[in-house]
């Protein structure tokens, strides 16, 4: 029988996230959303596109969440999208809201799932996922950190005149605008780009990562980024439903590890069946230490906006 993975939000990222999984051949999907007859009328066009793509799995839409029972994997990508001028801790409260609606009927109708969490702003609703639906914290994740990692290693490969197939980069800490990129773990084919780039043009690539949602939210004016992060939970869907023991950045609960108890942060993990089945703790340096709390402190304080008491 074959696995079945839930997209909760039928819109730019869900609906992309859903294209990749079945012409993919995957899982089977069902797209939820609340407006009727949206994500109805994405799955029938995606199964009509089924014979084109040579694959034989099924993906169905749904308005109502007891019709995602039965999935191994929930990704949450319903939420309000940033304009431009918005950062996004601006759709905290608005997308907070969403978030903890559907963790119930997540926990409710399959408690046994592994969750990826793509709303914004993300280490902060992957942490009101994790207490409102009660799961151990191995099965309930953020996305960003892989986003991030992405938007680096294409800054720097252009920069670099290379194929981003040969870019390997890092960025650590929370999805957003302290996020912390990784000089000394980014690589060109092993070789770190501390030694391919002087630190001007380090420091301007790091800033143009930092801003990467937001450069594109500009272009667009009328919606954000989702090409880019439907590849991303896509990444981490794969990784879990074939157990691949991938090591990706994530938001994972720290419970230790870097120094901090409770808290969602990005950091390397290794993903697997189980979800988040370790947590590779890096000796940062320096100012990487000093960045990396800072990024922490300003999730936490998000956090406190919500009301959620951090997980201890």
């Amino acid at each position: 029988m074959r696995k079945q993975v839930a997209v909760i939000g039928a819109g730019n990222v869900g609906a992309t996230l859903a294209q990749l999984i079945v012409q993919a051949g995957l899982s089977d999907v069902v797209l939820y959303d609340i407006v009727e007859g949206m994500p109805q009328g994405k799955a029938l066009d995606m199964m009509e596109a089924s014979p084109l793509w040579d694959v034989g799995v099924n993906i169905r839409g749904a308005n109502d969440l007891k019709d995602i029972s039965g999935s191994h994997i929930v990704v949450i990508t319903a939420g309000a999208a940033r304009k431009p001028g918005m950062s996004r801790d601006d759709l905290l409260n608005i997308n907070a809201g969403v978030v903890r609606t559907v963790s119930k009927g997540i926990a409710e109708y399959c408690p046994e799932s592994i969750v990826i969490v793509v709303t914004n702003p993300m280490d902060v609703m992957a942490q009101l996922c994790r207490v409102t639906t009660d799961f151990p914290a191995e099965r309930v994740m953020g996305m960003g950190g892989v986003l991030d990692s992405a938007r680096f290693s294409t800054f720097v490969a252009e920069e670099l005149g290379v194929s981003p197939q040969d870019v390997d980069a890092l960025v650590l800490g929370g999805h957003g605008d302290r996020m912390v990129p990784m000089p000394r773990y980014t690589t060109v084919r092993g070789v770190p780009i501390t030694d391919l780039l002087p630190a001007g043009k380090i420091s301007s690539l790091i800033k143009r990562t930092r801003n990467g949602g937001a450069e594109i939210v500009a272009l667009l004016k009328t919606g954000s980024a989702y090409y880019a992060p439907a590849a991303s939970a896509f990444q981490m869907v794969r990784a879990i439903l074939l157990d691949e023991k991938r090591v990706v950045p994530a938001a994972a609960c720290l419970n230790g590890e870097y120094g901090i108890d409770g808290l969602y942060a990005g950091v390397p993990v290794v993903l697997g069946s189980k979800g988040v089945e370790r947590i590779i703790e890096l000796q940062l340096e320096g100012d990487e230490k000093d960045f990396f709390e800072i990024s922490v402190q300003a999730v936490k304080g998000l956090i406190e906006k919500t009301g959620l008491m951090i997980d201890h």
